[in-house]
């Protein structure tokens, strides 16, 4: 009987998805559940035939050209892949796959979660009622604001902004406008309902409500700044589901603190797991430990999309998800 592939996990995966993978592959799972070191990875690269790592591994030219490595492919469990060194894989010949399309709806969903919690202090409310500071209902308690009707600005107009602009659109009735690297035809924009933008600034300049839908690159790292943040509206909020390095976070807590933004709604940081210590100490901003995947359902799927991409790898035939 001939050996199977061998295939390693930088982290669990969903009890359901790993038994299914552990059906056709070895499969070495990581216990304890702790982030991998780069030691740790190239290790990995060199005892087995694939690697599996997260969007939070960063799997740099140093990992990728680990000396005597055995594996083939990169089968990453995300859709982002800006953690991976694709001029490195590509120069070494290592596969790249990644997991689109299944983690779209419940990234979306999410968005809209943020949107209705900054805009109506849903977080600030529950922590006042635990703490037992409620004194009953009262004309003035915590006045948020309306999101039906208000101007949602998207930065990025790819598969999870066009959902969460469908969401906004249909189910509360607001104006959507977009801006993002690859120009919308009129007709598309009709279509699609939106609006677009000249520039970020026409943006950021006319939108209650800026969520950012971009991955990571030398243009967008850190694109919204002191300057960015001077141009949103007074009152506006702030909602980042995507990628933390595109914020510059002091920045952030500075807009905050001043009352030009009323809130801020994120998912993602920066230099994850860690949090900004200022922005932990602003009430006004939802904090959420990077949950935009995070239903049973998506990350099954997640798992069993690389499942798919590496049965066709190692079939000899082109994986659908390759990204290098």
């Amino acid at each position: 009987m001939p050996l199977r592939p061998r295939v390693v996990l930088s982290r669990r995966w969903p009890g359901r998805a790993e038994s299914l993978l552990a059906e056709d592959y070895e499969v070495i799972s990581n216990a304890p559940d702790q982030p991998m070191s780069a030691s740790d990875m190239r290790e990995a690269l060199r005892t087995a035939d694939a690697f599996c790592p997260t969007v939070t591994d960063q799997v740099d030219a140093g990992v990728v050209g680990a000396p005597a490595r055995r594996a083939r492919i990169l089968a990453n469990f995300g859709a982002g892949f800006e953690h991976i060194d694709l001029d490195a894989a590509r120069r070494l010949g290592i596969v790249v796959t990644n997991t689109p399309d299944v983690l779209t709806d419940c990234t979306a969903d999410l968005t809209l979660a943020l949107i209705l919690a900054t805009a109506r202090g849903v977080v600030s409310g529950d922590r006042m009622l635990r703490a037992g500071d409620w004194a009953g209902w009262r004309p003035t308690h915590i006045p948020g604001v309306r999101v039906g009707g208000k101007t949602l600005g998207l930065v990025g107009f790819g598969r999870i902004g066009r959902a969460v602009a469908r969401r906004a659109r249909a189910g509360f009735g607001m104006r959507v406008r977009v801006f993002g690297p690859r120009p919308l035809a009129d007709e598309e924009a009709r279509e699609l309902g939106v609006e677009v933008c000249a520039d970020l600034d026409d943006l950021l300049e006319t939108s209650d409500f800026v969520s950012l839908h971009c991955p990571v690159t030398p243009v967008t790292q850190r694109m919204i700044g002191e300057p960015q943040l001077k141009r949103m509206r007074r009152g506006s909020i702030l909602i980042n589901t995507a990628r933390g390095a595109l914020v510059d976070e002091q920045a952030l807590a500075e807009a905050l603190r001043s009352g030009r933004l009323a809130a801020a709604g994120l998912d993602v940081y920066a230099r994850e797991p860690e949090v900004s210590a200022e922005l932990k100490g602003i009430d006004r901003v939802v904090l959420l430990p990077h949950l935009g995947s995070a239903t049973r359902e998506t990350r099954e799927a997640m798992g069993m999309r690389v499942k798919e991409n590496l049965d066709y790898f190692f079939a000899g035939k082109e994986p659908p998800d390759r990204v290098a």
